[in-house]
């Protein structure tokens, strides 16, 4: 007998203990299926999926996180459906475990239709799939009542990368939750245009703190000089957060105007954001905010002195 018959014998003897009258011996078997790894096992679990007992369709749920595919996305749709919660959510937990584009056949028509919750795990097991067919529905999404499903909507977007969705990506970025605003602005990273910078400079009023700071953040990648004067003025928010990703991205930027705005930051008792100040200021590397940096060359976080003893010797090889 081959090799392949006998996993396929080895799976069968394993799937005879879902026919167990014992609830807790067909929990084993569906545990002993998800540890063989084979694909030969999927069926198996979709059977118990719709198993009678709530442990068990929970267990099935929960092990088809081993496996990926088409199958595996249509029986987890299937528990999406349960009578129990703790289904559900299990269900929903393994849909983001899911990296095979195919998988996202059985998603893509639950994108149209299904209550909140489906509707949201759907979104966010077809996320990372990067399916095309997934942008009309997921803009559709953002006009759904929860702010959950909008913001994982948003997430379908980015992760597909298509610029034509900026129009839908600048929407988001005026919502009235800030956490879809959030996620919107960071979304708008993988466009470098005008178009983006404008939206991410104007994300930097945000009246949320989070929506700022992921603004200044997500400015790091556009890789224009001409957000430089709106990031210096960041370096005054009331958040040390904000001010944390503002300095980040004007080191990065190479902003040398910015050194003297970043500098007086070191005075400030919150050790990451003494550390970013130094590192930017190592990058930057304006001989004029060595003052700046000097009296933290023995500061208690081991970090701040890294990064302020590696500046200070950036800036002595430049002077030398």
């Amino acid at each position: 007998m081959s090799q392949l018959f006998e996993e396929f014998d080895e799976i069968s003897t394993l799937a005879e203990g879902l026919d167990d009258a014992e609830a807790g011996s067909r929990i084993m078997a569906v545990i002993e299926l998800a540890n063989s790894a084979d694909p030969e096992a999927i069926p198996h679990l979709a059977k118990a999926i719709v198993d009678a007992d709530e442990g068990v369709r929970k267990q099935a749920a929960l092990a088809l996180t081993a496996f990926d595919g088409s199958a595996t996305a249509a029986a987890l749709v299937v528990a999406l459906s349960d009578e129990s919660q703790a289904v559900r959510e299990a269900a929903a937990l393994s849909l983001t475990e899911l990296k095979d584009p195919e998988a996202g056949d059985a998603l893509l028509p639950i994108l149209s239709d299904g209550d909140e919750f489906t509707l949201f795990s759907c979104l966010a097991g077809i996320t990372e799939l990067r399916r095309p067919e997934a942008m009309a529905p997921a803009i559709a999404a953002l006009e759904h009542e929860s702010p959950k499903v909008r913001c994982q909507a948003v997430s379908v977007i980015g992760w597909l990368q298509d610029s034509t969705a900026i129009p839908a990506l600048r929407s988001a970025s005026t919502d009235e939750h800030p956490s879809v605003r959030r996620t919107a602005l960071a979304a708008l990273g993988f466009n470098k245009s005008d178009h983006s910078e404008k939206i991410l400079v104007s994300g930097l009023g945000d009246s949320d703190w989070q929506v700022r700071e992921a603004a200044a953040e997500t400015l790091t990648k556009s890789g224009s000089k001409t957000c430089i004067p709106d990031l210096i003025n960041a370096l005054d928010d009331d958040y040390w957060q904000v001010r944390l990703k503002a300095v980040r991205t004007l080191g990065r930027l190479g902003a040398t105007e910015s050194a003297l705005d970043i500098g007086p930051l070191m005075a400030i008792d919150v050790p990451n954001l003494r550390k970013e100040c130094a590192a930017a200021l190592g990058e930057l590397c304006v001989l004029e905010s060595r003052e700046f940096l000097e009296p933290f060359k023995d500061d208690g976080d081991p970090d701040v002195r890294k990064n302020v003893r590696w500046a200070l010797g950036r800036m002595e090889q430049l002077s030398a």
